[in-house]
């Protein structure tokens, strides 16, 4: 079958390749994809890819083979999956559950957006222990993680305030709920209760240093891969007990059904508007990833496999 194989050099990043269908585990369940997406940390890892690794962990499609365990979804049923990995393919072998059934009203393209960006945003917000009335300040609010987190939240009471680097970025924000938008972080008002970061080099002290008293700062990714310097004794003369964690969506629990079951559902009640800022077909991954890499793309990137 075609998929798209890593090429390792960062100037073409992926070709279609003829390699073997899935041999699904017991609790796997197989399907034709019909559509991807692309995440920045799969763009990291294709520059310099392990041996055997194929990309791909948010694919949307039909149940073409039934997990051997009797669990999931029936043949030709249409389901969103987070597969571990090789879901840049025609054909992909996902946990049962981590999958969920989609409704008529769902597109393909909508769906495959929702897996890896929905579940952090989702598990960011359960994380930050944020509720009706506390104050949120989201570093990268623009990408697919960030229009979620902003979406959700602001439906939760939270006050957001998105950093964001353009206004045209910045009023779509405050369409989904965004209380403010900034451009950079140290322009964000007052202190923030949780403070989201995934930026990395100078934004995270200027992010951090709106933390209140107690307040807890999320660092969920590095989009400028350049490490950032903090100052302890900075921090320290700062908020006081105030908390860092570093923040990956995959510690806990590893199945993501109910999740995925709820972001549908979301979308389904028009509650949740993916945010598609790349689409093509799938011969279209080299330009789509260079585009994620230059951060021009606004939201996520949705690709049909043809």
């Amino acid at each position: 079958m075609r998929a798209l194989v890593p090429t390792g050099p960062e100037t073409k990043t992926v070709e279609f390749g003829d390699v073997p269908e899935p041999e699904p585990k017991p609790h796997e369940l197989v399907i034709a994809v019909e559509a991807l997406s692309i995440n920045r940390g799969e763009t990291f890892l294709l520059a310099d890819p392990n041996p055997g690794w194929r990309p791909g962990k948010d694919i949307a499609g039909t149940v073409v083979a039934a997990a051997g365990d009797g669990t999931g979804p029936r043949p030709g049923t249409r389901v969103v999956g987070h597969p571990w990995y090789s879901g840049w393919a025609e054909l992909a072998a996902v946990p049962a559950e981590s999958v969920a059934v989609l409704p008529e009203t769902v597109g393909a393209e909508s769906a495959a957006v929702l897996p890896l960006a929905g579940i952090t945003a989702l598990r960011l917000l359960r994380r930050s222990g944020l509720g009706y009335g506390d104050r949120a300040l989201i570093t990268g609010a623009s990408g697919g993680v960030g229009h979620y987190f902003v979406e959700l939240a602001a439906a939760a009471g939270v006050r957001v305030t998105a950093v964001t680097a353009t206004a045209e970025r910045g009023s779509r924000l405050l369409e989904l709920g965004a209380e403010a938008v900034v451009r950079q972080a140290g322009d964000a008002a007052g202190q923030y209760d949780a403070v989201l970061e995934s930026v990395g080099a100078e934004v995270f002290p200027q992010a951090l240093a709106k933390l209140r008293a107690g307040g807890l700062l999320l660092q969920f990714g590095q989009a400028s891969r350049v490490a950032p310097v903090l100052d302890f004794f900075s921090f320290f003369r700062g908020p006081k007990q105030a908390r860092i964690e570093h923040f990956d969506y995959t510690i806990g629990e590893r199945t993501y059904g109910a999740e995925l079951e709820t972001l549908v559902r979301l979308v389904e009640q028009g509650r949740l508007h993916p945010e598609i800022g790349f689409t093509g077909d799938w011969g279209q991954a080299p330009d789509a990833i260079a585009a994620l890499r230059e951060r021009a793309v606004r939201g996520n990137i949705a690709l049909t496999v043809k």
